[in-house]
């Protein structure tokens, strides 16, 4: 099966305390709402304590063209992806030139010629490497790619397949958008830059714990289209995204679940390792509730959210990455996160120190 074997995550400089963004966000948006301090007392429900930045809490203070945030989307993801990708690949022992296959998942900036490419050229990496940029997945993107990129291993035992996945969220703020979702987003995105490698079953792993992908399902569920997402417009992304979601979650996540652990002879129970993206408090509870499972188990998602913030598709692997430094139960781990769509994307692990 292939196989998981190092991952590497990105503490940008400008961490800042959520109660810092919560002043910004007042000071913006308090002539546009009478109710600004019950719509503020939303930040301190999240459940985050800090944000993870790629700029300071000033830069957003002013107006920014859509051009202007996007080309800083393109450098600041090519500084740190980089990065991210030395570290791992570093962490794994393998040279820049042994990667056969790069998956680049984002949905936060736009690039032509794709950032994958862009990081090809700026790692001189193989230049016959398979390339396949995702875009537009949000959140789900994270499990997403490491499915596609189980697929490549199973097809080639040989394969070495680095999947980068990296959201600048705060660079999708646009001032002037003075709607409440965007308000409300203010108070729960973030940025985040992870790289994972995963390698085929001819490639030897001399690492002390195994994290191996054994199956995966996506869903997408219909007429859910405005649940979250873009709305493209004239300065650049305007969120979207609905109160519903946790109720969604109860409503159809935990049918999709179970009908998955099914078809590989599992139960709720047989699941050790929780492994799920935090999209925020109230889905983070709706998870609890519907799978009936200890709280205590999204432990690591919590620790994530509290310290990092929303950061779209790299979030669960900054959540993976909690499990592989701290340490994990031997059994099965299930990957789970939420986007665009809307849909579900699920991945079944095998972990074993």
């Amino acid at each position: 099966m292939p196989e998981i074997i190092s991952l590497s995550v990105t503490d940008f400089p400008y961490k800042v305390k959520q109660t810092e963004l919560k002043d910004f966000s007042r000071s913006t948006f308090e002539n546009v709402y009478d109710d600004i301090e019950r719509i503020l007392a939303s930040f301190d429900n999240t459940m985050i304590d800090y944000r993870n930045l790629c700029v300071p809490v000033s830069y957003f203070s002013e107006e920014k063209t859509f051009r202007e945030r996007n080309e800083l989307y393109v450098e600041v993801c090519l500084k740190y992806a980089e990065e991210a990708i030395d570290r791992c690949i570093n962490e794994a022992g393998i040279k820049r030139s042994e990667i056969t296959d790069l998956i680049f998942i984002s949905s936060t900036g736009i690039s032509t010629p794709s950032i994958d490419a862009l990081i090809i050229n700026k790692m001189k990496l193989n230049q016959n490497i398979s390339r396949t940029p995702v875009w537009g997945l949000g959140c789900a993107g994270g499990v997403s790619g490491l499915a596609k990129a189980s697929v490549i291993a199973k097809a080639n035992p040989g394969a070495k397949v680095l999947v980068v996945a990296a959201e600048l969220c705060s660079l999708t703020f646009i001032k002037e958008d003075i709607s409440k979702s965007n308000l409300i987003a203010t108070g729960l995105f973030s940025d985040g830059i992870a790289a994972v490698l995963i390698t085929g079953d001819a490639v030897n792993n001399s690492s002390k714990g195994h994290i191996k992908i054994k199956n995966y399902r996506s869903k997408l569920y219909y007429d859910s289209l405005d649940v979250m997402g873009w709305e493209v417009i004239e300065s650049g992304f305007k969120v979207v995204f609905s109160k519903d979601i946790p109720t969604i979650v109860n409503k159809n996540v935990k049918e999709e679940v179970l009908n998955f652990l099914k078809a590989n002879s599992l139960r709720t129970q047989d699941i050790k390792n929780y492994i799920v993206h935090p999209g925020g408090k109230k889905i983070i509870d709706a998870y609890v509730t519907a799978l009936n499972i200890d709280p205590k188990l999204l432990n690591n998602t919590k620790e994530i959210l509290r310290n990092y913030g929303n950061m779209s598709s790299s979030t669960v692997l900054y959540v993976l990455n909690e499990f592989m430094k701290n340490g994990y139960e031997d059994g099965y781990g299930l990957m789970l996160s939420l986007g665009p769509g809307f849909s579900s994307e699920l991945l079944l692990l095998e972990m074993k120190n």
